[in-house]
């Protein structure tokens, strides 16, 4: 478990800049979008809000949530794995399955950091001038805060189903390939150490195959926990109010009447995509999502962002799965406790 945290949590800091990237093409509410290319997005983003609010904006709660996720994983995966093997289960069905129930146990810890860090990426800085994403908190608490006073506590598990449907196929595939492609590379090493190369190798190419295989479904969890509340009851809350881009500021005196001022809630339809001539997600349910987005934007639209999510997760796939086993082995050799003590 310590190991799979330290693993996970360095492959997400790590790669934490090229998720708000990511974050950033998916949620763009804009059309024609205002990001395009990973590269333009980066400089633009870098250009206009810096490294501390902008590229590595909502990082607190995604370290907190990346730690106690990665640990509740690991220790869920290795014991369910270890059981099913025991039992006389298929490997290949035992590294699935396993993937499964370890992001079952994971998620309820992992999915309030996942609200937090995503709205917080998509605002960028507080008062941001450059990206109208209807977010304006001021940091990691307030926007707890926030949330809680304005949408309640259940507003923190918005986006959970979305947010399975997304992790779950994820994390099977992951270490299904992962399984798979370090026992075809033991047979071929004729040993169980089959080297640094290989070891990232092939943790890099599960990651990699099987986030751009999952990318549709990143996709509309993207969007569910971006979406606006239509609600009227809503809208006089200021702490959730978007900050003015460069562009309404300079028609605020002559179109004063469409200024918005409605907080986003994860819950409800998004208004902020159809002001933008983009699709709109008017339902919650993951599959209704990708017909939306299949029938307005079509197969590019369920693709958005795939080239930021293919690096990402083959990077952090590639750390993660390196330091984990690097981790393990050094605990083998270094155990806690001697046992001739006890």
């Amino acid at each position: 478990m310590l190991a799979g945290g330290i693993g996970g949590t360095t492959g997400d800091m790590l790669m934490h800049s090229l998720d708000t990237v990511k974050t950033r093409q998916q949620g763009d509410p804009h059309m024609p979008p205002k990001y395009t290319t990973m590269a333009n997005t980066y400089h633009t983003i870098w250009r206009q809000e810096g490294l501390r609010k902008g590229l590595y904006g909502g990082v607190q709660p995604a370290f907190v949530g990346s730690f106690v996720g990665t640990v509740c994983f690991f220790g869920a995966y290795e014991w369910s794995k270890r059981a099913m093997l025991d039992w006389g289960v298929t490997p290949s069905v035992s590294y699935f399955a396993a993937g499964l129930f370890a992001d079952l146990a994971a998620a309820p810890a992992y999915v309030p950091s996942e609200v937090l860090k995503t709205r917080l990426q998509l605002q960028g800085r507080y008062n941001n001038a450059f990206f109208n994403s209807g977010y304006n908190y001021r940091g990691t608490l307030h926007a707890v805060r926030t949330i809680y006073r304005v949408e309640g506590f259940g507003a923190l598990f918005h986006g959970y189903k979305a947010t399975l449907w997304r992790d779950l196929p994820f994390s099977a595939l992951q270490f299904a390939f992962y399984e798979e492609l370090r026992d075809r590379a033991k047979r071929y090493m004729g040993s169980n150490a089959i080297g640094l190369p290989l070891e990232i190798a092939t943790a890099a190419s599960a990651g990699g195959m099987a986030g751009v295989m999952t990318t549709p479904l990143d996709v509309v969890k993207t969007r569910i926990q971006t979406q606006q509340n239509t609600s009227p009851a809503s809208t006089n809350s200021p702490a959730a109010a978007p900050c003015p881009s460069r562009h309404s500021t300079a028609t605020a005196s002559a179109k004063p009447s469409t200024s918005q001022t409605r907080p986003i809630s994860t819950s409800s339809p998004s208004t902020s995509l159809r002001v933008h001539s983009a699709a709109t997600l008017d339902t919650s349910s993951v599959m209704t999502g990708l017909k939306i987005i299949y029938k307005t934007e079509g197969i590019a639209g369920w693709f958005r962002g795939v080239g930021p999510r293919a690096v990402w997760t083959s990077v952090q796939s590639g750390t993660m799965l390196v330091l984990y086993q690097t981790l393990l082995r050094y605990f083998e050799q270094h155990p806690l406790t001697n046992v001739d003590d006890v």
